[in-house]
């Protein structure tokens, strides 16, 4: 059973149609690159799944559950949105870090705000903390981040504070994540350091759903390729068979740019 179904979302911002009739599925482990112009539609879908924005029509599924079902208003209130956002760990184009916490208190804040929320918060509150703060000890060490857990983002490159936002996005241990063109905001040189990160990943069997102009990470990382174009997926399978072979028109022009590279 895929981890995560998609079928038939649709979304419009006034009269522009940004989402159309989207459909895809996801494995456990996969990791899928979703390609494509600017303005194609990519951000917003990665929104929709996270739900920062509210699909118009269509379903998603993880794990077989219907967490969004455009016509079963029981599956939209507000007070399941939180939880349902934990399905998915969704890293920014521009870090959002909080710039009065640590890179460390950065990555412990999300688990300790859901750790308050506990019956128990009260008489296990110093053991919760220390737990906290060890995983996300080990998640900067993962990060390469062990000598930059005191800094503040102010004191981090652009390329640090990405690997903390990556930290971030997995001390809640999502079943999926995403990265929303994770190296747009990045000097060149400091792109390479971030690709290592999510290619480490992606080599661990993390589900993920990557966002990217990097059309060689795309077509090296990727399990599975979508390329997107005006609201619509045109073309999406093996990443070998996507770049060298593809079957559309639109694909072909857009994908000429990068063999010409």
């Amino acid at each position: 059973m895929p981890i995560l179904e998609v079928e038939h979302i649709k979304k419009s911002f006034e009269h522009t149609r940004v989402l159309d009739d989207i459909s895809f599925s996801l494995e456990a482990g996969q990791a899928v690159s979703i390609i494509g112009s600017s303005g194609s539609g990519k951000t917003t879908l990665l929104r929709c799944l996270n739900f920062l924005e509210r699909p118009d029509c269509g379903t998603i599924r993880v794990n077989g559950e219907t967490i969004f079902d455009a016509d079963d208003p029981a599956t939209q209130k507000e007070s399941e949105i939180r939880r349902k956002r934990l399905h998915f760990g969704l890293v920014f184009q521009s870090f959002n870090l909080f710039p009065q916490y640590t890179a460390l208190e950065n990555v412990m804040l999300a688990k300790e705000l859901l750790a308050k929320e506990l019956p128990d918060y009260k008489s296990r509150k110093k053991e919760l903390h220390r737990e906290i703060s060890q995983q996300a000890k080990n998640l900067l060490h993962q990060m390469g981040l062990s000598e930059r857990m005191s800094n503040y983002p102010h004191q981090l490159s652009g390329g640090q504070c990405q690997r903390v936002a990556i930290a971030r996005a997995l001390a809640l241990s999502p079943d999926i994540l995403c990265f929303d063109e994770p190296t747009s905001a990045l000097d060149p040189e400091l792109t390479g350091e971030v690709l290592k990160v999510i290619r480490e990943l992606a080599d661990r069997k993390t589900t993920m759903i990557i966002v990217t102009h990097e059309m060689a990470f795309a077509r090296d990382v990727a399990s599975h390729v979508i390329f997107m174009d005006d609201g619509k997926i045109l073309e999406q399978g093996d990443p070998n068979e996507v770049f060298e072979h593809p079957k559309e028109e639109r694909t072909k022009q857009f994908l000429s740019r990068f063999h010409q590279e």
